[in-house]
């Protein structure tokens, strides 16, 4: 059996080289055919084999399933083309050298075109000959050469829909990574070839035209070499070589023929996998309405005097008789189906329902961007598209800030939103939306400009500051007016990463936890060894992450925020109080997040008595927000919006600095209406900075 194995495995390895070798032989043996000379017996076997090739591929353009099983067409019809030009030039020479000689000079192929097929008659020869032509290049060439550039065309454009149809079925797992890459593959593939068949069109087109010059000049070189060196009569001269010609070129213009209708049957085909015979007799013959009016039009000429009876009342009764046949076998196929049904033995009609799995459940993307259509380009690499790259660096940044992996962007058109719309969501709930230009740029104006731009007036989406959307050719302009220019794939990168800083804590779970645990203890084995869940459990540390993330700090120091933890985890399991005690341990890290190097640090304060009168209504809540009497809590919020104003317009943070017993509550109740304010308590600034307090508010 490994003996037989081996000699059929080189077997095949030889017929997969003796297969690969064919196309070469092809060309090197029409190269060889317009140089050499060759005998006429041979011409016949290279002629017949050429309208063998023809048919061939006129029946695989046919009976393929689906144009993309045909690739390789462009190829061979370039291969085809190429040899039956070679075969031109190797009769021509036949011809002209020997044709006096007899009609057969050319080779019996050529005699028996120029005799049986025309009647040895050349005047019907030469007109049977250019009624060819006529309908090789006007016709059929002509047509499949402008449908083959339409449909690369349209299937260029539709490239980019196509690809964020293929992420959408992914990101929505109907389908897996193995079937997208396929889908992928299938899309350059399809535009590959159509592109090629755009171009090999050009072949066919450029072929009929070659048939006519060489058809002139043979018939012109046969005339003047019969009459010049062979001394033939002007009759006898034209007889003899316009046969041979027009046999030549009717041997060379039928496979031409042949070819031009496999390459419109395969570029009007449509890109799915069905039978054409099939398809175009389901299409074209399954209403029997238009099977019996075609059928009654024809017995109805067929009655009229002077019309050829037999013909039409014959071909009438039996497109009658095949629309009634068909008719019946389609109501007996649909009872067949109902009684099926209604007896249960049908598998399809009765099939049980597919239980449900979890692959079924649609969950939602931890962070998804969905665009309109016109935004398309902005994700598409093959139409210059930088908004893919953007968000890469996006997440590199948050990432590296942060201190953990940001999950990917899951991108998807939406054709419910507007043609300029995109939308960011987040757990499967919409955080922001905000219409775009995506063939234009947008002017920000960051608070001080010295003129007026013309073109659409907007808001930022990320900043909310006012902008106007200008043509890139403005740029210069409104780059010298003050205006800070970006393009729309900055403009949604810049939002996004915006959106994701203010929703860091959501974007930290268990897994990216346990992550950060997991890459500690590669390091520092000791210090995470029982951290988990000895002394806290994986969801505390969790919240304390959160909490962290939520306040505005980073948790990339891992290792000074598990030693709190591991400190003070067996005191107190409050994330609350934990999140206070490492706070205080990344004390320094917060203030150089906040006010950089600096050694003095501008602050706001509370005034002594606002301070007591907060203690006060949070003891008497519990440390609630509630207890906060209404009316203070309005002017408590508008005089520390205020004082952050006044702080951002004199370029330096806005910092407020309380006792630890508030900080925490402040923290919640600034956090949205006035986010540019971080509070801070007196133990989470450094021994080594200086405090400059520059507002007091309550006073």
């Amino acid at each position: 059996m490994n003996l037989k194995a081996t000699f059929g495995s080189i077997y095949q390895n030889r017929a997969s080289h003796i297969r690969g070798l064919a196309t070469p032989l092809v060309v090197i043996a029409a190269l060889a055919m317009v140089t050499l000379p060759m005998p006429a017996m041979l011409l016949d076997m290279l002629f017949t084999f050429n309208i063998a090739l023809a048919l061939v591929v006129l029946l695989v353009s046919v009976y393929t399933l689906r144009p993309l099983d045909f690739a390789a067409f462009p190829t061979v019809l370039l291969v085809a083309t190429l040899l039956r030009l070679a075969l031109n030039v190797a009769s021509t020479r036949l011809v002209l050298l020997h044709g006096h000689e007899g009609p057969d000079a050319a080779g019996k192929v050529i005699e028996a075109f120029g005799s049986v097929v025309i009647g040895g008659n050349y005047a019907v020869g030469l007109v049977v000959f250019l009624i060819l032509v006529i309908i090789n290049f006007v016709v059929v060439t002509k047509g499949a050469g402008r449908i083959s550039e339409v449909s690369a065309r349209f299937t260029l454009d539709a490239m980019p829909g196509k690809q964020m149809a293929i992420d959408a079925d992914l990101n929505s797992g109907l389908i897996n990574q193995e079937q997208a890459r396929e889908r992928r593959a299938d899309v350059a593939r399809e535009a590959d070839f159509y592109g090629s068949m755009d171009g090999a069109s050009k072949f066919v087109k450029g072929d009929a035209i070659a048939g006519l010059l060489i058809l002139a000049l043979n018939i012109l070189g046969g005339f003047v070499i019969g009459m010049a060196q062979h001394d033939l009569g002007f009759g006898q001269a034209i007889e003899i070589y316009t046969l041979l010609t027009i046999g030549d070129g009717l041997v060379a213009q039928i496979p031409g023929l042949l070819l031009s209708i496999g390459a419109a049957i395969i570029i009007t085909r449509q890109n799915e996998s069905q039978q054409m015979g099939a398809e175009v007799s389901r299409q074209m013959l399954s209403n029997p309405r238009v099977v019996a009016i075609c059928a009654g039009v024809m017995i109805v000429m067929g009655l009229v005097p002077g019309m050829p009876h037999l013909s039409f009342l014959s071909l009438g009764v039996g497109i009658g008789v095949f629309g009634w046949w068909s008719h019946k076998q389609a109501k007996q196929a649909a009872a067949e189906q109902v009684e099926l049904a209604a007896k249960g033995g049908s598998e399809v009609l009765n099939k049980e329902p597919k239980e449900l799995v979890w692959d079924d459940v649609n969950h939602v993307d931890i962070i998804g961007l969905e665009v309109g259509y016109r935004l398309i380009p902005l994700v598409d690499k093959g139409q210059d598209g930088e908004l893919l790259s953007r968000i890469k660096g996006v997440r590199k940044k948050l990432s590296q800030e942060f201190g953990f992996l940001i999950p990917p962007v899951h991108i998807r058109d939406n054709l419910d939103l507007g043609p300029s719309t995109y939308r960011i969501s987040l757990m499967g709930v919409v955080i922001g939306e905000a219409d775009i230009r995506h063939d234009g740029e947008l002017a920000i104006n960051p608070g001080q400009v010295f003129g007026q731009l013309e073109g659409q007036p907007t808001t930022d989406p990320a900043f909310g500051l006012e902008a106007v959307w200008i043509n890139p050719s403005q740029r210069d302009y409104a780059q010298t007016l003050g205006y800070t220019v970006v393009d729309a794939s900055t403009v949604v990168a810049t939002h996004l990463s915006q959106l994701l800083s203010n929703n860091a804590a959501q974007l930290l779970g268990y897994e990216e936890a346990q992550q950060l645990l997991d890459i500690l203890a590669k390091n520092t084995p000791k210090l995470v060894e029982g951290l988990v869940p000895e002394i806290l459990s994986l969801g505390v540390i969790v919240k304390v992450m959160q909490n962290l993330l939520n306040e505005g700090v980073p948790i990339r120091d891992t290792r000074t925020l598990v030693q709190t933890l591991v400190e003070y985890g067996p005191k107190s399991q409050d994330p609350d109080v934990l999140t206070a005690a490492a706070r205080i341990s990344m004390k320094r890290l917060i203030i150089q997040e906040i006010n950089g190097p600096e050694h003095e640090i501008p602050v706001i304060t509370l005034a002594p008595e606002l301070e007591q009168i907060l203690h006060q209504s949070l003891q008497a809540s519990n440390g609630e927000n509630g207890g906060l009497e209404p009316g203070l809590a309005e002017r408590l919020q508008k005089s520390l919006r205020e004082a952050a104003q006044k702080q951002e317009m004199v370029g330096e943070p806005a910092v407020l600095l309380t006792s630890g017993l508030l900080r925490t509550t402040l923290s919640r109740f600034v956090k949205h209406t006035i986010p540019a304010l971080r509070v801070l308590s007196y133990q989470e600034i450094p021994d080594d900075k200086q405090i400059k307090i520059v507002q007091s508010v309550g006073q």
